[in-house]
């Protein structure tokens, strides 16, 4: 299944970008993993994960009774494209272990390899949006926390400034949360920053290497949604196909040098060099030789007679 989502990726466009729904003690429909390989928009990848994921017993409020999961987070990233997955050099190779791990080793799992983005609206807030359009214009979750590098618009919702306290909310959620109620959670790496921040901001595998580890560590039982939004990730909307431009002509001008002259080379040319000068040399020898052998000088000269 994995192969057959890595095959199909080979051939998306670089306008689509997957999404992985995952979670250890939560199954859904009886399907422990499936792909839906259609191209989807943000708003049927929502419908999908709250009919096919099961997430309509976690947010709606009228499933309040059905519920197994203590949160449902949402997890937006800014790197992958369809065709990364597939193995792209350029793409964090822990990135995509770190997904495949938690993919493979949940007792439920969806791919969505080609999920169409918006240039308009965020990947966040296009989500949270189709999640109150299906449930009712209201989620019927007891609490939802979203960090402030995420763009989302309406609804009363606290605000988790970094890591730690997205790890200090997970931890007193589980400490006031009752039996039956289910948190939502949306985390988003980076956000719209400049060039400086970007370069300072941590890379998206320890960013979500650190929220899994704080929900699993909180003792939650989580279902999780990842998805990648990358034309979000800062204002200038061409840098990161510049970055991926220059990455590739790094790897050209790398070969390149890679066919520079070596020291055996060196010693090489420097010897043909010397039979080069020598040759030259021994043709003016042999040149002049040559003239002075063709001169037609006499041997004795008559002593000058007197008058």
């Amino acid at each position: 299944m994995i192969v057959g989502f890595v095959a199909a990726a080979q051939i998306s466009s670089a306008s689509t970008v997957p999404a992985f729904l995952w979670s250890p003690g939560f199954s859904s429909n009886e399907l422990k993993e499936s792909v839906n390989y259609q191209i989807m928009s943000p708003k049927d990848l929502a419908n999908s994960v709250l009919s096919q994921g099961g997430w309509s017993d976690l947010l709606c409020s009228e499933r309040k009774n059905e519920r197994t999961v203590d949160l449902a987070i949402v997890f937006v990233g800014r790197e992958l494209h369809s065709s990364d997955v597939a193995g792209n050099k350029h793409v964090d190779p822990s990135l995509l272990n770190l997904l495949k791990a938690s993919f493979t080793r949940s007792n439920f799992s969806m791919a969505f390899p080609y999920v169409a983005t918006s240039e308009e609206e965020t990947m966040e807030n296009l989500l949270v949006s189709s999640f109150k359009e299906v449930c009712g214009h209201s989620l019927g979750v007891s609490n939802v926390a979203f960090s402030e590098s995420c763009s989302l618009e309406g609804g009363d919702f606290k605000k988790l400034a970094d890591l730690h306290s997205i790890h200090d909310h997970l931890v007193s959620r589980m400490e006031q949360r009752t039996k039956g109620e289910t948190d939502l959670v949306v985390v988003c790496h980076g956000g719209f920053q400049s060039l400086k921040e970007l370069d300072q901001q941590s890379p998206e595998s320890e960013i979500l290497n650190e929220v899994m580890s704080s929900v699993e560590q909180s003792g939650a039982k989580y279902a999780a949604l990842y998805v990648s939004d990358p034309f979000k990730s800062i204002h200038y909307p061409g840098y990161k196909e510049l970055e991926r431009f220059l990455a590739e002509d790094t790897t050209k001008n790398a070969s390149a040098s890679a066919q520079v002259c070596d020291e055996v080379c060196k010693l090489k040319s420097s010897l043909l060099e010397g039979v080069l000068v020598a040759i030259v040399l021994l043709l003016i020898l042999v040149s002049g030789l040559c003239c002075m052998m063709g001169i037609d000088t006499p041997t004795r000269f008559e002593a000058p007679q007197d008058n």
